[in-house]
């Protein structure tokens, strides 16, 4: 038996201009029928995400501000100097919680703010998934604090991402006035 009887002769074949404008053909009308269910799609990708970028200059060494951030006992006293524990609109009875190694929760402000450590370097840097307790269920942020020596003071280099929108002007008054200040006066104390 012979199979290439069957065949379409060598003369029959498209040419290779042909072949790839056909096939160029093809692709851009499954494209374009594709970009009208794409256009009724909603967006995957945010292109107007908010995110917060702060700098401040500690009067303590890294070491000292990196271990009143770790140390469930020294965070309970920030807490405590806190805007939002002061004024009632937080409960401060409830202790501070904090494993301090990566993967390990912590729970501040009776339990309103809730996460989980994701890296941690001692005097360096700490990566965390926040979230506020208004927040939907299971909406986690990345809050990332880098400490960098500045003579013998330390500057904090903090972002954070991943928060519901809107919420951008909220979480920096309460970053400074719940964290930053009261850490602050914690760290003049004797």
């Amino acid at each position: 038996m012979n199979d290439r009887k069957n065949l379409p002769s060598p003369a029959n074949y498209p040419t290779r201009r042909q072949l790839i404008t056909g096939v160029t053909f093809a692709l851009g009308t499954v494209g374009f029928a594709s970009a009208s269910t794409f256009a009724e799609a909603p967006e995957e990708i945010s292109h107007s995400a908010e995110s917060i970028h702060l700098e401040t200059v500690f009067k303590a060494s890294r070491k000292r501000v990196y271990e009143a951030l770790t140390d469930a006992k020294q965070f309970h006293k920030v807490t405590q100097l806190s805007a939002a524990v002061q004024s009632g609109m937080a409960p401060g009875t409830a202790p501070t919680e904090i494993a301090n190694t990566p993967g390990g929760a912590f729970s501040f402000f009776g339990g309103y703010i809730s996460g989980r450590n994701i890296e941690l370097v001692p005097s360096q840097r700490i990566v965390q998934a926040w979230r506020a307790g208004s927040w939907p269920p299971s909406i986690y942020s990345i809050a990332k604090f880098d400490f960098v020596e500045q003579g013998s003071d330390a500057k904090l280099v903090f972002d954070h991402t991943g928060f519901p929108k809107g919420e951008a002007e909220h979480l920096v008054e309460g970053w400074k006035t719940n964290y930053w200040q009261p850490l602050s006066k914690f760290l003049a104390l004797p």
